[in-house]
Parts: C-alpha cells; sequence; structure tokens
C-alpha cells in the first residue's frame, strides 16, 4: 500500500523541486533562450519553439450528501472524497515529437492515467500512440475542470469502454480543417482478453462540424461511433445516477440497469450524436448515444438496447461567455472578467437513460440538476448541485424510486 502512494509523492516532490529551482536564481543554456511562464502551473519553452515543457494538475474535492434511491436502505448517507489529485506534465521535443503523461493521486492504483507521444510533424494533422482516453462525444471531450455540472451526465455509463482506456495501449490520429475537426482510435483494452489471452480491439470514430467556434459564438454538431470486438461479454450497465459519492460510501446504492449474464453477449456497438450553441453568457448542449449489445447465438438472451439523452442550459449571469476549442471539439474554461467577484453560473440539465431485453428488463431513470458555478478566479472553481431521481423499475433494498442529492465542489487547477 505505501509503496503505491509513495511513488506518486515522490514524482509530484520531484517536479515541484524542479519547478522551484527554475524559478529562482539564474538561469543559462547552450542554445535557444527561454521563456518561463508561471501563471497556472509552470511552462518553460524556447524561444525557437522547438522545446517546451509544462507541469500542472487539478484537485477536487467533494461532497455529496443523498437519500432515497441513492443510498441502500433509503435514509440519508454522505461522502467527502477526493475525486480527482492530478499532476499533468506535457511538451515537445524537437519540435515535431509532443508528451504527455498524467498521474492519478487520489488512489494510486493505476498510477499512470494517462501516457502517450505524439508526432506533430504532419500539422494540423497529429498522430499519438500510448496510454490516452478515446474520444466520443462533446461532455467527455470537454475537461473534468469546466464542465457545466459536477458530474458528467449518465450518458457516459451506458456505453463506458467508448471513453476509457482501461489501461490498455492504442494509436490515434486526429486533425482540423476550416469548421471540421475530427478522430479516429483504436484501443487494445486490457479487459477485452478471451480465455485464450488474445485481446480484441475497440475503434472509436468522431467528427465535428462547427462553422461557429470562438467563444461566445458557437454553432457546433458531431457524431460518434464505436466498436468492441470483445467476445465475452457479460452486458453488465450500472449507474451512480450523476453522483460519485454512492461508490465512497457503503450505504450508497449504485444499481444495475442491466444485470451481469456471464458470456451471454458478444458484439458491441454505439452512435452518439452532439450539438451545442452559444451566444455571449448562454450556452446550450445536448447529447444522445444509443448502444446495442448482441446475444451470442446459443444464448438464452435478447439483444440489450441502451439509449439516453441529456439537455442542458447554462447562462453566466456576470456576463462571460464559455471558451470553446474546435481542436478537440470541446467547450473550455470561463475565465472571469471581475477578479473581486468572479463569474457566476447557473445551469440545469434534464437526462434520461434506458435500457431494454425483450423478455427480461426495461429499466429507465430521470435526473434533474440545478446547479451554480462561482469562478473565483483563473484558479479556483467551487461548485453546488441539486439532483432529483425519479426511476422505473429501478429501486433500491427499501424499494425506493426517488432520491435526493446535494453535490458541493472546492476545485483548484494549477
Amino acid at each position: 500500500m505505501f509503496s503505491k502512494y509513495s511513488s506518486g509523492f515522490t514524482l509530484c516532490g520531484l517536479a515541484l523541486m524542479i519547478s522551484t529551482e527554475t524559478m529562482a536564481g539564474t538561469v543559462t543554456t547552450d542554445g535557444a533562450d527561454l521563456v518561463v511562464k508561471t501563471k497556472g502551473g509552470l511552462e518553460i519553452a524556447t524561444t525557437d519553439d522547438q522545446f517546451s515543457f509544462q507541469l500542472g494538475g487539478r484537485i477536487q474535492a467533494d461532497f455529496d450528501q443523498f437519500n432515497g434511491i441513492y443510498s441502500g436502505n433509503g435514509k440519508t448517507a454522505d461522502s467527502a472524497y477526493l475525486r480527482r489529485a492530478r499532476l499533468e506534465l506535457s511538451g515537445k521535443a524537437y519540435g515535431v515529437w509532443g508528451y504527455d503523461l498524467s498521474l492519478k493521486l487520489e488512489d494510486a492504483d493505476p498510477l499512470i492515467d494517462e501516457a502517450y507521444i505524439s508526432y506533430l510533424g504532419f500539422d494540423p494533422v497529429t498522430f499519438s500512440i500510448g496510454r490516452f482516453d478515446p474520444d466520443f462525444g462533446l461532455e467527455n471531450a470537454t475537461s473534468s475542470k469546466w464542465i457545466t455540472a459536477i458530474e458528467r451526465s449518465q450518458l457516459t455509463e451506458l456505453a463506458p469502454w467508448v471513453n476509457e482506456h482501461d489501461e490498455g495501449m492504442g494509436v490515434q490520429v486526429r486533425g482540423t480543417a476550416d469548421m471540421f475537426y475530427g478522430s479516429a482510435s483504436l484501443m487494445r483494452p486490457t479487459s477485452n482478453e478471451n480465455e485464450n489471452g488474445r485481446n480484441s480491439n475497440n475503434l472509436n470514430l468522431r467528427a465535428v462540424l462547427a462553422p461557429m467556434a470562438v467563444a461566445g459564438d458557437v454553432l457546433h454538431f458531431g457524431l460518434n461511433y464505436a466498436y468492441s470486438g470483445a467476445d465475452n461479454s457479460d452486458g453488465r450497465i450500472r449507474t451512480r445516477m450523476g453522483v460519485r459519492g454512492v461508490s465512497e460510501n457503503s450505504n450508497g446504492n449504485r444499481p444495475d440497469l442491466a444485470p451481469k449474464v456471464a458470456g451471454a453477449f458478444d458484439g458491441d456497438k454505439a452512435l452518439g450524436l452532439e450539438f451545442a450553441y452559444a451566444a455571449g453568457p448562454l450556452s446550450l448542449q445536448s447529447e444522445y448515444l444509443r448502444r446495442n449489445i448482441e446475444a451470442k447465438s446459443q444464448s438464452a438472451r435478447n439483444d440489450r438496447q441502451a439509449t439516453g439523452y441529456y439537455g442542458q442550459l447554462a447562462y453566466t449571469l456576470t456576463g462571460e461567455a464559455r471558451g470553446y476549442k474546435l481542436d478537440g471539439g470541446k467547450f473550455d474554461r470561463i475565465k472571469p472578467e471581475n477578479k473581486q467577484l468572479g463569474a457566476w453560473e447557473l445551469f440545469y440539465r434534464y437526462d434520461r437513460a434506458n435500457v431494454e431485453e425483450r423478455d427480461f428488463l426495461d429499466n429507465t431513470t430521470k435526473l434533474h440538476t440545478l446547479g451554480v458555478n462561482w469562478y473565483a478566479n483563473a484558479a479556483v472553481k467551487v461548485s453546488a448541485n441539486y439532483l432529483k431521481a425519479k426511476t422505473s423499475n429501478v429501486s433500491n433494498d427499501a424499494g425506493d424510486h426517488n432520491g435526493d442529492v446535494m453535490s458541493l465542489r472546492l476545485q483548484y487547477v494549477f
């Protein structure tokens, strides 16, 4: 146990020591001059843009209080935990090679979240190889630092493999041209291993059209497709219903929308649609996902279909617009204009998920999320969300079909 965490803290200490030494005393080089930036982390780059090094990270401290279907017995429970504690390093070498490394310090299992090398010589097309999260959907493309709600929509749980690397490896090509962004990746996750030890691949494709692609003036359309070659799936689909804290509490309830049936399924496909619009401080976004899990021909089960969607409306009371990046097809941070007041954002989200298997199940969850975000400055964000859930054919041990949640987050980004 100690060795897992000590390695993470050793890396943190080394990085901080490097940053301290870099900012103190006299720096001399035998090549191009250096530019050092310390606002929002540490960034060092040569003036000829051939070499760079950037150190950053995030700390997200969460508190959830929940009842009803969110707890096993329906009584009120709560969780206080580190949602994320990450150290992130990235940079460039020899002008055309890039590297990215993200370390998970909140649980350190595994310690390495992402680690990949990229070739940048065919700008605006980038090739990457290593461990990274696949590209599928607008909300998943947006960093957890700058998503609007504390947790992403339950769509991410209907087909979690489309966005998770599962400790495996992969290759990806992505690029932008005019108003278009696209990516294609081939992943080999560790969970796709069959009884003979042979792994299968996951394929992800994403295409984005954004005729308007600047902060406060966004029109975004996206199409996603993913296929998993796993030939021995149990077909299980679970949901936290928008509250991570149910997994951090012994009385938390994370129900099955579709239970395990060992070895009953062997085909898995997902289709996703995206839409977003922003005008000044107003932003709208919505996504739809459909997943089809095919039953084996010799199985007594039927195909499972999982469908879900969400719609979100957000408005910045202080007038700032949400950032947007066409490279990646994603929303970015809100930058407060008033250094004393910060930026204040209100939002509402509705999302619905359904899983069906003919003759066996038809389960539905509906969530309402109301929230406020305070961007105190470029580094600190404080969030409060209220969630209300209602389910059909899904309950806890006490038979509850409804539940309420209050979630809070304090975030520091560097």
